[in-house]
């Protein structure tokens, strides 16, 4: 599971390059499905960031990824 959200995040890290942010995986429980990222660079002060990872990055990891559960924003 974990190469499968490694490339999974190299699929959507553009999208947020091209806004001055970025996504680090920190973790991947393939027990519970939960993905741990941390949003940085423009992203960490981005009022939209809880939507980018709900309904952006959340969605496509659950989408392509069967076990993926939940993606959760750690610092």
């Amino acid at each position: 599971m974990r190469t499968q959200v490694e490339e999974t995040i190299e699929v959507i890290r553009p999208a947020l390059q091209a806004d001055g942010g970025d996504i680090v995986l920190r973790d991947v429980d393939e027990s519970s499905g939960i993905v741990s990222v941390e949003l940085v660079g423009a992203c960490t002060t981005c009022p939209a960031s809880d939507q980018t990872m709900k309904a952006g990055i959340e969605r496509i990891m659950k989408d392509r990824i069967d076990g993926v559960t939940a993606v959760v924003q750690v610092s």
